[in-house]
């Protein structure tokens, strides 16, 4: 029985990831550092956008049995795959950095998880490294529905749909590495340590890198609507403004900024926004 395309799709990514974390289960534990995790999420994204760029051109190429018809196929497929690989390198190369210039000094949140879980970490750290596999797997839908049927025209509806995600991706990718640039920088002076950063982007957000982050997601969800049943891609930005906005991405670094910066955070927190950047109020 032939499976539809799109489940065939998305039952080899599952099939990638869950090999991916696996791997990464396994590494992570010998290193007694699984904060690991977060560069292999980030720059696993890059072979999950290959895995579909390939299975559909090569399908879309085996239909018309035509030699040329590959190339193209590739070819229509290619400014997504790229804005996703340029996206998932910078951002995992950016966290291998960060990851091996604290090694082995484990990052706070996995070193809280181990307290918290005990003798159950190995057990609980596997499952949270397969789930985070399979969330790759969930955002990767707008990349998926563009690879099953990429738009052609870049004129009308289409065409705006894809200026305006490639625009949304591109302030998103440059605002984020100006942000993580700011932050090094202020932390990199001695004199300013224990201070909160309010320079650059950080005088308009407490979390100008986690906007900017929502914004690619967004850009690539506007870049899926140019193709039959887009809308669904607008899923990924959805879920990635939750977990940035109420789950793992502001919440708990506000409390460990709180926790390590005490009141000059307070009073950040009370004149500037958390999350989309606005001017700053008075305390």
């Amino acid at each position: 029985m032939n499976l539809p395309t799109p489940l065939i799709l998305i039952l080899l990514g599952l099939a990638f990831v869950v090999a991916e974390m696996l791997v990464t289960f396994r590494v992570a534990r010998r290193l007694r550092n699984f904060g690991i995790v977060d560069i292999v999420w980030s720059a696993g994204f890059t072979p999950l956008v290959l895995l579909y760029l390939l299975a559909t051109a090569w399908q879309e190429h085996a239909a018309t049995a035509r030699g040329s018809d590959l190339r193209e196929a590739l070819i229509s497929r290619l400014p997504l795959t790229l804005m996703v690989t340029l996206w998932s390198l910078r951002l995992g190369l950016h966290l291998l950095i960060r990851v091996r210039a604290h090694h082995p000094v484990e990052d706070v949140r996995y070193a809280q998880l181990r307290k918290e879980w005990g003798a159950q970490t190995d057990q609980k750290m596997l499952g949270f490294f397969l789930l985070q596999g399979g969330l790759q797997v969930v955002l990767s839908t707008p990349w998926l529905i563009s690879s099953l049927r990429p738009p052609t025209a870049l004129t009308g509806w289409v065409g705006g749909c894809l200026w305006l995600g490639l625009l949304l991706w591109a302030v998103g990718i440059l605002g984020e590495s100006l942000a993580d640039r700011q932050l090094a920088r202020f932390r990199a002076d001695p004199a300013r340590r224990g201070q909160v950063c309010q320079e650059g982007l950080w005088r308009y957000s407490r979390h100008p890198n986690y906007f900017c982050e929502w914004l690619v997601w967004l850009g690539y969800g506007v870049y899926a609507l140019a193709s039959p049943w887009g809308w669904i891609g607008l899923l990924a930005p959805a879920l990635m403004y939750h977990f940035l906005v109420n789950v793992t991405g502001v919440p708990m670094t506000e409390v460990l900024s709180v926790k390590s910066k005490g009141e000059a955070y307070r009073r950040y927190q009370q004149t500037t926004n958390a999350f989309f950047p606005g001017p700053p109020r008075r305390g």
